[in-house]
């Protein structure tokens, strides 16, 4: 007789939440996350979703579930979705009650200059930077992924990568969305050979909705990665193909600089937040720093009380973003080549000091603010997924090619895009990069060091227990739009499928401009306006937050619309004889 063994694995997460319940379902809820017993994914392609929690389902851990996902996102989102790129790892260990910040951001090569980027006159070339073999650093996925489940693993890693193989073999069915991104970048994509015959159909021509995309180079390449860990990538057959291909275009990511790759764990930081811990990754990431800086600067004011969407909420959140975007042009690089003053960014009295700079009644004209000193003494198409499992442990993923499709060169013979993430450097200070974002000397080019990256992988912790995790894709939108859900959750008690569908606002220093999209009343957009914002309204501001929660006993998953085909999966209880 089989039978459900659902208390005993639940056990360790049921205290979570205890002291802030609230109701499982809510039917004066608007928007609903998707709810399970056993474990659970959100991911930006519900087909990738699905693998981890069949993962999930056959005892695999939540890092387990997580490599799979995102080995499937490597083909079924392939602007975006990775082993050419890199990022960060957040993993919380129930049975240790460590949070542990995996860096496997990309590395610029050892042959990487100062001015590498720079044309005759000094001045930035952003072909370079963005659209040649120069632009791509050194992967970082797949050692990352490797170390993750070396510690964190349980099943094989083969199992993991299985279902990545398959799909890339058999093909995947072509998404509206797919086509409609393959067709718009076509011009870019069929520059390269490689990139044009992997994506695209004899001629160039686009695949329609609804066709079958096979990726048999990459189905190969997976393959050999499943049998052969990550020596295949970095010093075997697939680092042999990477390395052809720089050096007969100029690229660097030469064989040394793939074998000196290695996978950073960092001590990840954290803030209180109206009695909740929020937890993220330190330097490089850029995001993480100035999520727990924004949060330090609103525990000074009564958000809940102004009301969600309020011209004075509005206002609040705009001048707190202008304020943190205006450090990190500043103050923020990788910590291994620049000390980053991580204390004094996240420190109370720095909190104060720019929560007292805050006139409510007046937007601060940005060329008004400097960065602060201290004492003497980002692409939209990034992917975002998270994980929980029955055992209590959770994992927020972000990683990224860089920008759409990445620098649009694939490796011939290998199947996969490489990424343009040396645009994310400084190539000249004051010179603003293709998110738009402006940077210092901290973050300028250097061989071996990684670029200071958007990317915000979030834990809130509620009593010391995992309560939701999350993150999204979207460049230097990411840290405002992790920043408004962590409020919408905290503040205005929205379940994470209700805060994911909230519209959002972004201000990011320079250009002095406040975005927010189309969901504003008109009235709130005059009166941001009196008080001298430049609203731009905008349909999306391009991001898409992928959350997983625990309360009362049962996981939730929530991914934002904003992006089609994404997706929460939920792990089915595993049945016991």
């Amino acid at each position: 007789m089989r039978r459900f063994l659902l208390l005993l694995v639940l056990q360790p997460l049921i205290v979570a939440g205890a002291a802030h319940a609230q109701g499982i379902i809510s039917y004066d809820e608007i928007n609903h996350p998707v709810y399970g017993q056993t474990g659970m994914v959100a991911a930006q392609h519900l087909v990738a979703a699905r693998i981890g929690a069949d993962v999930l389902e056959e005892g695999g851990s939540a890092v387990d579930a997580a490599i799979a996902t995102g080995f499937a996102l490597a083909v079924t989102l392939p602007r975006a979705g990775n082993i050419g790129g890199g990022g960060f790892m957040l993993v919380y260990d129930a049975a240790s009650g460590k949070t542990t910040a995996i860096d496997y951001r990309e590395m610029a090569p050892l042959g990487a200059t100062r001015d590498m980027f720079l044309d005759e006159n000094g001045d930035p070339d952003p072909e370079l930077s963005r659209n040649s073999h120069l632009a791509s650093g050194v992967p970082g996925t797949i050692a990352g992924f490797w170390y993750a489940h070396q510690r964190f693993g349980k099943l094989p890693w083969a199992r993991l990568v299985e279902p990545a193989v398959s799909l890339a073999r058999d093909g995947i069915t072509v998404t509206h969305d797919l086509a409609k991104q393959l067709k718009a970048r076509q011009p870019r994509n069929c520059r390269n050979e490689a990139t044009c015959s992997y994506f695209y159909k004899q001629g160039g021509v686009p695949y329609e909705f609804g066709e079958r995309l096979v990726q048999t180079d990459l189905a190969d390449t997976l393959r050999l990665i499943a049998d052969e860990g990550p020596d295949a990538f970095y010093t075997g057959a697939i680092a042999e193909k990477i390395a052809t291909e720089m050096e007969a275009n100029g690229g660097l990511v030469d064989l040394p600089s793939l074998a000196a790759y290695k996978p950073v764990v960092r001590e990840a930081i954290r803030t209180e937040y109206r009695g909740y811990e929020v937890v993220t990754m330190p330097p490089p990431s850029s995001g993480g720093v100035h999520v727990l800086q924004m949060l330090n600067v609103l525990s000074h004011f009564p958000v809940a009380e102004m009301g969600q969407g309020s011209a004075d909420g509005v206002h609040l959140l705009a001048e707190v973003m202008r304020r943190a975007y205006a450090d990190r042009s500043e103050h923020l690089g990788d910590p291994d080549f620049y000390d980053v003053p991580l204390e004094w960014l996240l420190s109370e009295d720095y909190a104060a000091e720019l929560a007292a700079s805050i006139d409510m009644e007046r937007a601060t004209p940005s060329t008004e603010l400097s960065p602060g000193t201290p004492p003497a003494a980002e692409s939209e198409d990034t992917s975002h997924f998270s994980v929980m499992d029955s055992d209590g442990n959770v994992v927020a993923n972000t990683y990224t090619l860089n920008g759409s499709f990445g620098s649009a060169i694939s490796v011939p013979g290998a199947g996969f895009l490489l990424n343009n993430e040396m645009e994310d450097f400084v190539s000249k200070p004051g010179v603003p990069n293709m998110f738009g974002l402006l940077g210092g000397e901290a973050n300028a080019v250097q061989a071996l060091k990684r670029p200071l990256s958007s990317m915000s992988p979030v834990i809130v912790f509620d009593d010391g227990k995992p309560w939701f995790a999350t993150g999204s894709p979207g460049g230097a939108r990411i840290i405002s739009a992790v920043l408004q859900m962590i409020v919408n959750v905290i503040d205005h008690k929205l379940n994470i499928a209700d805060a994911a569908h909230w519209p959002r606002i972004h201000h990011q220093w320079f250009p002095d401009e406040l975005e927010v999209e189309s969901g504003f009343g008109a009235d709130t957009i005059r009166l941001l306006e009196a008080r001298g914002h430049k609203v731009e309204v905008r349909a999306s501001t391009y991001t898409s937050l992928q959350s997983v929660a625990f309360r009362e006993g049962f996981f939730r998953g929530a991914s934002d619309p904003r992006r089609p085909n994404a997706g929460a999966a939920a792990a089915a209880p595993r049945p016991v004889d």
